[in-house]
This record gives structure tokens, sequence and C-alpha cells, in this order.
């Protein structure tokens, strides 16, 4: 009686391919992918604002899915019954940067292959993409985008246009009023050099002049 009490709590019938070691390697391995996942998040995010829950909804999303492709693994019954329990989630949370959502397939990808006890493709993954976005991240350092607004009298419309000209801008957005205009222009420099923003503001006819680093949430 004793013993078959003890079967049924630690669930040895239905897990009998499964030991302590196996389950604590494939999570180790999967907490070591978390944590490259975070940190490149962390010390290399471009995002408007930097958001500490959803780097550490990274770390949980790796290691959840990671054991559950153990449970999944070890049970072809459990498995189809959590496949249709995991089809009702919804998530209704709205991922405004296109990179977050990288980031939680990045996630996903090496909770997977580390719960289907693929370390090494688990860790090599993880390290070639950590490395291919880093490469990536540090070749655009050098450049920024910004989004210049300029605030002008009518009759400061020439000055404004060519002072702007050598920045080569990219109009997004033109306001008219009978006493100003408002210019949004997107432009592009090197190592943020923003030097000619005295210059400009001290056109003839210019009120006022905003610069604004552009990362793609623009509305």
């Amino acid at each position: 009686m004793r013993d078959r009490i003890w079967e049924l709590i630690t669930g040895s019938a239905q897990f009998a391919s499964l030991d302590a070691l196996n389950i604590i390697v494939t999570m180790a391995i999967s907490a070591v992918c978390a944590l490259v996942i975070y940190l490149v998040y962390r010390f290399f995010h471009k995002g408007a604002v930097y958001s500490p829950s959803f780097a550490l909804l990274i770390v949980m999303v790796c290691a959840v899915t990671a054991f559950i492709i153990i449970t999944i693994g070890a049970n072809l019954v459990l498995s189809l019954g959590m496949v249709g329990a995991l089809s009702i989630v919804r998530f209704r949370a709205a991922v405004k940067d296109p990179l977050d959502v990288g980031f939680l397939f990045w996630s996903v990808a090496s909770g997977l292959t580390a719960g289907a006890q693929l370390h090494l493709v688990a860790l090599m993954g993880t390290a070639f993409i950590a490395l291919l976005y880093i490469l990536f991240t540090l070749t655009r350092s050098g450049r920024h985008t910004y989004l210049l607004i300029v605030r002008y009298g009518a009759d400061a419309e020439e000055p404004v246009l060519r002072s702007v000209a050598p920045l080569r801008p990219a109009l997004k957005n033109k306001t008219l009023t009978p006493d100003a205009t408002e210019l949004t222009v997107e432009i592009k420099t090197r190592r943020g050099d923003v030097s000619f923003l005295e210059q400009l503001r001290r056109t003839d006819g210019v009120s006022d002049v905003t610069l604004v680093e552009y990362t793609g949430d623009y509305t």
C-alpha cells in the first residue's frame, strides 16, 4: 500500500523514462540559454523603452517551454491533452516592437530544443543567434535615425528647407496654420552628430526645434 501511494505521488509508472539527473541537466541548459537571451536583450536593446518585465518573461518562457516538452516527451496521452489545453490559451497583450516578437520566438525555440534533450543544438543555436544579433546591432550603432520637428513662420519656408536639405530629409508630416508651419522630417546622422541644431535654431523665423530619436514607433 505504501509503495502504491509513493508511485502515485511520484508518477513513476507514467514517467519511468525520466530521472532526476536528466531533468536537472535539461532545466540547467534551458536556464543557460534563457540567461544568454536575457543579457542580449538587456544590454543591446534598441527599442523606445526597455521593459524589465518583458526581459523576465523571456527567461520564464524558455524555462516553461523546456519542462512542458519534457512532460510531453515522456507520455503520449498527456501530450495530446496538453496540446489541446494550450490551444485555448489567448495572449491579448500587444507587442509593439517587432524585435520583441523575435526574442519571444528565440526563447521558445531554445526551450523546445533544450526540453527535447538536444542540448548541443540549444546551446549552439542560442550562441549563434546572440552573436548574429550583436553583430548587426553594433553595425547599425554608427548611424542614427531621428525625427526633426521644426516650427517656423510662413516667411521662413525657404531658409528652413535649405538648412535641412544637406541632411537628406524624408518628409513625415507638415502642418500649416495661419501663424506658423510645423515640419516633421526623418533624417539620418553618423555617430549621433546633432551640431546642425544650433544653426537651424538661429535661422530667422524659426521659433523652436525638436529632435526625437526614431525607433520605428512613429504614430
